[in-house]
């Protein structure tokens, strides 16, 4: 679906216009777009009465929010506590180097996108990474290149 300025208005418009609106606005937006466009936060600034730089505000303190598109395939690492202390770091360095993009971004192809969080729930599985929904455990770096290699 292209993103079009018509079709970020026709995204927002059921929205009372009040402040308050620009969580669950935000929200949507993402839904049906899958990220937050520069487009989607001007439009969402103009429909609110409100500058750019407080919709961005607000969208940067969630990280539920993202700014980037999304790959087709999703590549989340943990780092908590028993993570990293297993290799979780290294092995996000490594993804890094393999994927030549860093945390947050998504390759040239739109293949992965690459993120990190503080905890998975799976630390008697240490190091975890997810592709989309599924876990993989007690990962390493030299497995990496054959995972990813069942999302091309």
């Amino acid at each position: 679906m292209e993103l079009t300025p018509e079709r970020v208005q026709e995204i927002i418009s059921d929205f009372p216009v009040e402040p308050g609106s620009v969580i669950p606005m935000l929200q949507h937006v993402q839904e049906v777009l899958g990220y937050i466009s520069p487009l989607a936060v001007e439009k969402v600034s103009k429909f609110l009465k409100m500058t750019e730089n407080e919709i961005f505000g607000v969208a940067s303190f969630y990280s539920q929010f993202r700014f980037i598109p999304k790959g087709r395939h999703s590549i989340t690492v943990c780092l908590g506590t028993a993570c990293h202390v297993r290799g979780g770091g290294i092995l996000l360095e490594a993804l890094e180097r393999h994927l030549q993009i860093k945390t947050g971004e998504c390759t040239g192809d739109k293949r992965f996108d690459l993120e990190a969080v503080a905890c998975l729930g799976c630390c008697a599985l240490a190091p975890v990474l997810k592709i989309d929904e599924d876990i993989y455990g007690n990962m390493a770096v030299i497995k990496i290149r054959e995972l990813l290699e069942k999302y091309e």
